[in-house]
């Protein structure tokens, strides 16, 4: 479908409805009445309210949860009728893709080419792949003797706990949502307070699928009431959650505090981009470079932002990155003229107005942008910024920014370009430029990343596995992988 300009702006004014809780497959709103506004980071005007829930809502999801679980509807069902419903809701999400993609512009600040591809047709496809692989897993049977009969079960763990960021709900939502739910569990999902209105759609066109009440159910407000209520909740088997470190280590308290329950966590990173002398085609890699941080405003997971660059071409071409970024349109996400659009808050702003001016002052050279833009429209807008010469002891290159941010450096020998990709806590994803195959295979084996591109970025899909090293996070998203961290194994011992 090609975007048009009078669709969107169409979508763009329609009212929208106070967001509310989902439960059993009804709209609810928080048990004490609270809400809080629902602010756009275009021009930081209050698009509607949302329900600002507590512990007792989460009880209420979870009892939900719990009930249809034990009740088989969803659980026992056959895994090809379980499929059938999950098809069904993908088509759904992509029949309503536009106006899912606007809803959530207008919500978190996203361009909307990049939204439309990136949110609703990219979640109806990771939907697709879990549905479709559900009906085709097998359980085990082990070598023993032939006088035993040795089978492994995979089993839905019962309630899983969800919670998802606010850069791209739907995309790494549909990564979590679909495996929990094609293996039978129930769910409860807190999405971010920054971007909660295209996930309620979504969800509510799982009901309108099929999907039985009480299997999906969605509490939204605050981490430190809702989030931390989930975590410890004694009944939520299995908590998975992408976000910040610091969240990361809480949840994991909250685990040990509670019932012990699974934690899987994404937790971002500091990714790094290493381009050699020989790097195939560099004005593309410079392209690419540019892409692979100023994308959506650096918030993305995987942003390469830290860049080390072959002393010979570094000069060059860190020129050509600086060129690649001030040419991006940076406005509106909601106009076609626009390829940038705004930062998720004024939270994320002054982040990155922070961590640029702490740079200066630490000694790094600005080589463009540094200023925020359009302060007169209401927004959060910032110029893609690119940092030179940094050192390794400086905060721009050890903490995650989460904004159009570039640090750079050189490097001389292959040691020191793998020392300064590994010089940080994080691991989740990294980027190698080089036309020599043998030193991109000894990169792959010495950065400590769980994710390592070669001669491009972001070129993995569903079908291979996101997951993070140190402090980066444990456990995968996406692939058939991800099916492990909704399942247990069961190990039956039958005497023949």
């Amino acid at each position: 479908m090609s975007l048009l300009q009078q669709d969107i702006d169409a979508l763009r004014v329609k009212p929208l409805s106070a967001a509310r809780n989902f439960i059993n497959n009804k709209w609810c709103d928080a048990q004490s009445g609270a809400t809080m506004d629902v602010t756009s980071p275009i021009d930081g005007s209050v698009l509607t309210s949302l329900a600002d829930s507590d512990k007792a809502d989460i009880d209420m999801a979870v009892e939900a949860a719990r009930s249809t679980f034990e009740a088989g509807t969803w659980s026992h069902m056959a895994p090809s009728e379980r499929k059938k419903i999950m098809l069904k809701w993908a088509d759904l999400i992509e029949q309503n893709a536009l106006e899912i993609a606007v809803t959530g512009v207008r919500d978190n600040g996203t361009d909307i080419r990049m939204a439309y591809k990136g949110e609703p047709l990219m979640a109806a496809s990771t939907i697709r792949f879990y549905a479709e692989a559900v009906d085709k897993r097998n359980g085990e049977i082990t070598p023993t003797s032939k006088d035993v009969l040795s089978l492994i079960h995979k089993e839905p763990v019962g309630v899983v706990g969800i919670i998802i960021p606010w850069n791209f709900p739907l995309m790494i939502g549909a990564w979590k949502l679909a495996p929990a739910l094609a293996a039978g569990n129930s769910v409860v999902l807190k999405p971010s307070e920054e971007a909660t209105l295209s996930t309620l759609r979504i969800v509510e066109l799982a009901a309108e699928a099929g999907l039985p009440a009480g299997i999906l159910n969605v509490v939204t407000g605050r981490g430190a009431s809702v989030g931390e209520a989930l975590a410890m909740h004694m009944d939520v088997e299995v908590l998975a959650f992408t976000g910040s470190g610091g969240v990361g280590a809480k949840l994991l308290e909250y685990s040990a505090r509670s019932n012990m329950k699974r934690v899987y966590l994404e937790l971002g990173g500091k990714s790094p981009n290493l381009v050699f002398a020989d790097a195939p085609g560099l004005e593309q890699a410079a392209a690419e470079t540019a892409a692979s941080i100023f994308r959506n405003n650096g918030q993305v997971c995987v942003a390469a932002s830290r860049l080390m660059v072959e002393e010979p071409i570094y000069d060059d071409f860190v020129k050509a990155v600086c060129k690649h970024a001030e040419n991006l349109r940076i406005g509106d996400p909601l106009s076609l003229e626009n390829n940038t659009g705004a930062l998720a808050n004024a939270m994320q702003l002054e982040k990155t107005k922070a961590a640029i001016s702490q740079a200066q002052q630490q000694g790094a050279d600005l080589r463009t942008g540094g200023e925020a833009l359009h302060s007169e429209s209401g927004g959060y807008f910032h110029q893609p910024t690119v940092l030179a010469n940094v050192t390794g002891e400086m905060d721009v290159v050890q903490q995650e920014v989460f904004g159009p941010v570039l640090a750079a450096r050189s490097f001389t020998t292959e040691d020191e370009a793998i020392s300064f990709a590994n010089e940080t806590v994080y691991g989740l994803s990294s980027v190698i430029w080089t036309k020599d195959i043998s030193r991109a295979h000894r990169a792959i084996s010495r950065i400590k990343s769980g994710m390592v591109q070669v001669n491009c970025f972001s070129g993995a899909d569903v079908t291979a596995p996101l997951g993070g090293v140190r402090q980066s996070g444990n456990g995968v998203d996406r692939s058939l992988h991800a099916f492990e961290k909704y399942e247990n194994l069961k190990a039956a011992w039958i005497k023949l």
